[in-house]
């Protein structure tokens, strides 16, 4: 099956497809992860965005039940080097191809990455269609042009959840696999779901936490009635600015409750203290990004997934900067100067990918005891 990967600059890929026989629109960004492409796939943050991985060989350890981060896959599109239809994996129950193809997924392989990576790195993310369907170069270039820019979208509202409901499950481990705690909670944590990983959640119970989930518009007073001890705000896809009314409710819960964000959520966060975010040439997207946590002068090889950063600046000293991405200078992490919150742009709960990050539910759940 014949595949075309067209650019919004006029750039066009010929490759084989797998997956879907379908098209698809969406900002094309790399992702420098060797391993872990289940958990990408599954992220909702993608959702919008066509991935392309630059480790070379993708499919090689198929997919399997466990290793998700949500209930099916959100990337629009998959672009890999050079794509294994045949899985070596005891945990394999399905080759990828198999799983874009229930999901209506395209994939594209047999192109240069290389290239592809190299140019977005010049000229930024570009807007793309990936089709292994319809090969008219015309008509796709047009409508990769066409396709609205990332900045501006509100992609929240397609990944959020409809309604709140309760999560019990843990980490995962090698005789048992995914467990519910066995240990009493400790505290009672509500999470807004901007596009929510699970092992995030996992994390959270694991730290001790009894978790409720809720939708991203859920206003600041009905999530104070449900007297939590603390807030997670998480990941999730899009521009930050375009979710307005998130940032309107953490508004409302500042000062009030310990809260800790991730990724999207501590953009949101910051609007919430009155920054402003801005948009990325390229985006952090892998997992191993070196990152300095400036309380410790420690360095911290972090997974990340974001277009977006805060602008430090514009908080006019409401929050202080606590982690730097060591590549590019941006902000990877805040703290407030008085009040019981703190947020990172990067992935603690990254699974797989480095731990070194972990800590920062400790300190989550540590807070949460101060404020009792």
């Amino acid at each position: 099956m014949r595949a075309v990967l067209a650019l919004a600059d006029g750039t066009v890929f010929d490759g084989t497809g797998f997956g879907a026989e379908t098209e698809a629109v969406g900002e094309v960004v790399f992702n420098t992860s060797m391993t872990g492409y289940q958990e990408i796939l599954t992220d909702p943050s993608y959702c919008g965005q066509l991935v392309a991985m630059t480790y070379p060989e993708i499919g090689n350890v198929g997919v399997n039940a466990e290793d998700v981060e949500s209930s099916r896959p959100y990337v629009e599109g998959f672009i890999v080097k050079e794509y294994w239809e045949t899985p070596s994996n005891w945990r394999a129950t399905q080759s990828l191809g198999d799983y874009l193809r229930a999901h209506g997924i395209p994939g594209i392989q047999g192109i240069d990455t290389r290239a592809l990576v190299r140019l977005l790195r010049d000229k930024g993310n570009l807007n793309g269609v990936l089709s292994t369907r319809d090969l008219d170069r015309d008509r796709l270039l047009r409508l990769a042009r066409e396709a609205p820019s990332m900045e501006g979208q509100d992609l929240v509202r397609r990944v959020t959840c409809a309604e709140p409901y309760d999560w019990h499950e843990a980490r995962w481990t090698l005789d048992r696999g995914y467990v519910t705690s066995d240990a009493p909670a400790k505290h009672f944590v509500v999470a807004y779901d901007f596009g929510i990983k699970r092992n995030i959640l996992r994390n959270l119970v694991a730290s001790g936490c009894r978790v409720r989930v809720v939708p991203a518009a859920t206003p600041a007073a009905d999530v104070l009635a449900m007297q939590p001890d603390g807030v997670f705000l998480s990941n999730g896809p899009g521009d930050p600015a375009a979710v307005p009314y998130a940032a309107a409710a953490v508004r409302g819960l500042v000062g009030k409750l310990p809260i800790f964000g991730i990724c999207l959520g501590h953009q949101i966060l910051g609007l919430a203290l009155g920054g402003e975010t801005y948009k990325l040439k390229f985006g952090h997207h892998g997992g191993n990004q070196p990152v300095m946590d400036l309380t410790t002068g420690k360095v911290e090889i972090t997974s990340q997934n974001h277009g977006f950063a805060v602008d430090v600046d514009s908080l006019g000293g409401k929050a202080e900067l606590t982690h730097v991405n060591l590549n590019d200078q941006t902000v990877e992490g805040l703290t407030h100067t008085a009040l019981p919150l703190f947020s990172v742009q990067y992935h603690p709960e990254s699974s797989p990918g480095p731990h070194d990050a972990n800590y920062l539910f400790r300190r989550f759940v540590d807070l949460m005891e101060r404020e009792r």
